[in-house]
C-alpha cells in the first residue's frame, strides 16, 4: 500500500517535462529573467517531475538548467531554486557536506537532520554521502566534533535504531529507571546511558519510556535533560526527545524560531521548506498554527519579500488562519 504523503508538492497532473523545458528557457533567455515563470513550475512539480525537466532541458538546448538557475537568478530565490533541483537524498548529503566543511562546523543542520531522518532516509543518506564526496559521513562527522556529542551522532549515523514493534513493557520500566540514576539521581550525568537509549530505542518504545520516566520521576525527560547536559549535547539530544515525540511539531517549531523576532535564519527557513514539502509540510502547518496561534503561510509572508516570498508561500501550499 503506498503510503500517504503529506506534502504540499505533489507530482503535477498533465505534466510535460519538453514543455516545461520549453518555458523555462524561454524565461531565462536574452535580457532579463522572468522569474515568476521559473519559480511557478520549479515549485509545483515533485522533485522527480524536476529531474525530468533538467534531462529535457539539456536535450532540447545542451545546457545544464542547475547552470543556468545560478546565472540568471540571485540571492536567496537562486539558492532556493537549486535547492529544489537537487535529487531529495542528495539534498540532506549536500547539507551535511556544506555543515561539515571548512573552517567551523554547523552543528545546527548535523543536529537538525541526524535527529529527524528515518532509519531508512539515514542509510540512504551515508549511501549517497560516500558515492558524493568518497568518504563516510561518520568519518566527516568524528573528523569535525568532540565529546559526547560526537559520540550521540555517530550512534545516529549508524542508522541501526530498533524497527517499530511490539512493546516490552518490562523494557520500558528498566530504560526509565536507568535514565532517571543517570540524571537526577547522580551527582554529575552518565551521558552514555542517555545516548545509547535515545540513540538506539525505537520510536513507539521511547515514547513509553518517556511516560514511565515522568510517572518515576515527576519530570518531563526534557527538564532533565536541561538540567544535566549543556551545548551542542543538550540540543541533540532534545531534538531527538522532539521528534520522537512528533516530527511534524519539531519541524514547526524550528520554522518558528528561524523567522521570529528580528532577521531571519532563511537557511532553516528554505532546508525546511525545500526537504519537507513532499514529506509532511501539511502536518507541519498544522502543528505551527496548533502551537503558535498564527499560520506559517501569514509567517513567511511578513518575514520575506519578493519572489523569494512568492517561492516560499507556493512551497506552503495554503494558508491556515
Amino acid at each position: 500500500m503506498a503510503k500517504l504523503s503529506r506534502g504540499t508538492v505533489k507530482d503535477f497532473a498533465g505534466f510535460d517535462a519538453r514543455t516545461d523545458a520549453e518555458t523555462l528557457r524561454k524565461a531565462m533567455k536574452g535580457l532579463g529573467t522572468d522569474e515568476e515563470a521559473v519559480l511557478k513550475i520549479l515549485t509545483s512539480r515533485s522533485n522527480a517531475q524536476r529531474q525530468q525537466i533538467a534531462a529535457a532541458f539539456k536535450t532540447l538546448f545542451g545546457r545544464d538548467l542547475v547552470d543556468d538557475l545560478k546565472s540568471e537568478l540571485t540571492g536567496k530565490l537562486e539558492t532556493l531554486m537549486v535547492a529544489l533541483m537537487r535529487p531529495a537524498q542528495l539534498f540532506d548529503a549536500h547539507e551535511l557536506k556544506h555543515a561539515l566543511k571548512g573552517a567551523g562546523t554547523n552543528e545546527k543542520v548535523l543536529t537538525e537532520i541526524l535527529a529527524s531522518r528515518t532509519t531508512a532516509e539515514l542509510r540512504n543518506i551515508k549511501q549517497v554521502y560516500l558515492e558524493e564526496y568518497e568518504s563516510s559521513l561518520e568519518d566527516h562527522v568524528t573528523g569535525d566534533t568532540t565529546g559526547y556529542y560526537q559520540r550521540m551522532l555517530v550512534v545516529l549515523v549508524q542508522a541501526n535504531r530498533d524497527p517499530d514493534g511490539r512493546i516490552d513493557e518490562g523494557l520500558v520500566e528498566q530504560d526509565a529507571q536507568v535514565l532517571f540514576k543517570a540524571g537526577e539521581l547522580k551527582w554529575g550525568t552518565d551521558e552514555e546511558k542517555f545516548i545509547t537509549i535515545l540513540g538506539t530505542r525505537s520510536v513507539c518504545h521511547l515514547r513509553k519510556v518517556f511516560d514511565k520516566y515522568m510517572t518515576i520521576s515527576g519530570f518531563q525527560i526534557e527538564e532533565t535533560i536541561d538540567r544535566e547536559t549543556s551545548g551542542d549535547l543538550e540540543k541533540l539530544l532534545l531534538a531527538i526527545v522532539k521528534c520522537v515525540r512528533s516530527v511534524p511539531a519539531y519541524f514547526a517549531e524550528s520554522l518558528f524560531y528561524a523567522m521570529k523576532g528580528a532577521g531571519t535564519d532563511d537557511d532553516t527557513l528554505m532546508r525546511i521548506m525545500v526537504s519537507r514539502s513532499e514529506i509532511d509540510l501539511l502536518d507541519i502547518r498544522h502543528e505551527f498554527r496548533k502551537n503558535f496561534a498564527k499560520s506559517l503561510h501569514h509567517m513567511i509572508q511578513k518575514d520575506t519579500s519578493g519572489d523569494y516570498r512568492k517561492a516560499l508561500l507556493l512551497l506552503c501550499g495554503g494558508d491556515d488562519e
